[in-house]
């Protein structure tokens, strides 16, 4: 494949005259973060990073992605529905890896009880890179889902108008034309909306839960004013403000502050670092509420990289999508190889086939955030030292995807204009919500480009490592 933008990236003069465009138009669009060092402060905002130019994606790879995503949606939300498929499958897991123990044992609680919620909804993000095969061709591959606080659908909504920009300053409006329309906040916000209403009680409000530091607070900011835009009151949230001032009445209705709560939407809540004591007493009472959980801890437990292995097992997915065979060749597709790691003679042919090629695998703990996947020698390291105790089975091993890497400027606060060999990783968000067992609404909303220099193995643009981009299919 050509270079694209050759005669852009080959001149370094231009690409000093273009990237404060590029900036501008980024802080015109409101593309901005607040800083490291006021991460609750709006008083000093930065760019959020991005590339200078879209990059390039096969567009039969895109649109594969994109005919997949209700199907990914109906099957996080039937596995949700599968309490013992979620025991059987996590039985190893929550014995060694705390987190999922006590997302567990919520569960249980909730379960046993008898679930209050009855409306439910999903907000996922499937993530994919582009496999560069022996033979020169590409396929697409699925990294993960992300079933909890799939972020970027505010900023990536607005990345769109900056590439066309760019590419206009530069004398290339048919090229600018050819820059996708993207607007997830605009479908999050209809889903969470349509969740809202489901509930049944106008004066009710969407709460956003959200981490004590939020430097990435205009990504919500977005999905919020498309609420208010409907006249959905929004209220901001920590779960330590839902442990001291949260309560449940006689119909487990939940209130904070005095607000009855509609939809509770987490943006936090998926590492344990973002867990107390008090944390989790809050996420068990909301959890015991009537209030539409955005995930339902459920759902949270369907992102875990152990049921992404156990899926790619054969005649899984015909089990839960027996009336879907199209869908599940088309989920099929998407697999790269998984790999278990459980005690047992299975586990132990994984582990010896990643220390004698590490290069070839990830080892994934069961996390969300990016960075936190194990590569190359470590993976000999790590496994060396888990390889005969249970420890080991808090990890899966996945086939490590191997894009083609291309050319790119990655524009960052502070930082060097400069051209560098990157790769792109491709999300599509999706979004479901369901009435007792009727799926009302099913929908692929949008998508997400991000791009990272091939130097980084792992990490997204929370992270610092990955920048906000745009797709340019060829």
């Amino acid at each position: 494949m050509s270079i694209l933008w050759a005669d852009v990236y080959n001149n370094a003069k231009l690409l000093e005259e273009t990237a404060p465009i590029a900036i501008d138009a980024a802080l015109l669009q409101g593309i901005v973060m607040r800083t490291k060092e006021n991460p609750n402060s709006s008083d000093v905002v930065n760019f959020a990073p991005f590339t200078l130019l879209p990059s390039p994606v096969p567009r039969a790879l895109f649109e594969q992605a994109m005919s997949v995503q209700e199907d990914f949606n109906l099957l996080v939300d039937r596995l949700s529905q599968n309490p013992s498929f979620l025991e059987n499958t996590l039985s190893s897991t929550i014995k060694v890896d705390d987190f999922i123990e006590q997302l567990f044992k919520i569960y249980r609680h909730v379960r046993s009880e008898g679930l209050a919620q009855t409306v439910f909804l999903g907000i996922n993000r499937s993530d994919y890179m582009f496999d560069c095969r022996a033979d020169g061709t590409t396929a697409l591959k699925q990294i993960e889902i992300n079933t909890i606080a799939a972020s970027f659908g505010g900023l990536s909504s607005r990345t769109p108008a900056v590439h066309q920009h760019v590419l206009k300053s530069l004398g290339k409006p048919e090229e600018a034309c050819k820059i996708l329309p993207n607007d997830p906040s605009l479908g999050i916000a209809r889903g969470i909306a349509k969740a809202w209403e489901l509930y049944g009680s106008p004066k009710a409000v969407v709460m956003f839960l959200v981490e004590n530091l939020q430097r990435n607070i205009f990504d919500h900011r977005y999905i919020e004013n498309e609420l208010w835009n409907r006249n959905i009151k929004v209220i901001r949230r920590r779960l330590s403000d839902v442990y001291e001032r949260g309560s449940l009445d006689e119909k487990n209705c939940l209130y904070v502050d005095g607000y009855e709560v509609a939809v509770a939407y987490f943006r936090t809540g998926y590492m344990p670092q973002d867990y107390n004591q008090q944390a989790w007493e809050a996420r068990l009472k909301m959890e015991r509420s009537r209030a539409v959980k955005c995930p339902d801890i459920a759902t949270q437990l369907v992102g875990t990289k152990k049921v992404q292995q156990e899926l790619s097992r054969p005649l899984v997915l015909e089990k839960f999508l027996p009336d879907q065979p199209e869908a599940v060749s088309r989920i099929r597709d998407t697999f790269t190889g998984l790999y278990s790691l459980d005690i047992g003679e299975e586990g132990d042919q994984t582990v010896k086939i990643a220390l004698e090629n590490p290069d070839q695998y990830v080892l994934k703990p069961q996390r969300e955030g990016g960075g936190n996947n194990i590569y190359g020698n470590e993976i000999r390291e790590v496994l060396e030292r888990v390889k005969d105790s249970t420890e080991r089975t808090s990890y899966i091993l996945m086939d490590k995807i191997k894009p083609q890497p291309v050319k790119s400027c990655l524009l960052r606060a502070s930082g060097r204009v400069q051209v560098s060999e990157c790769i792109s990783e491709l999300g599509m968000f999706g979004v479901y919500v369901r009435e007792g067992e009727k799926m009302v609404l099913n929908e692929r909303v949008g998508h997400l480009l991000r791009t990272k220099g091939t130097e980084h193995a792992d990490g997204g643009v929370a992270a610092g490592v990955a920048v906000l981009d745009n797709p340019y299919l060829v």
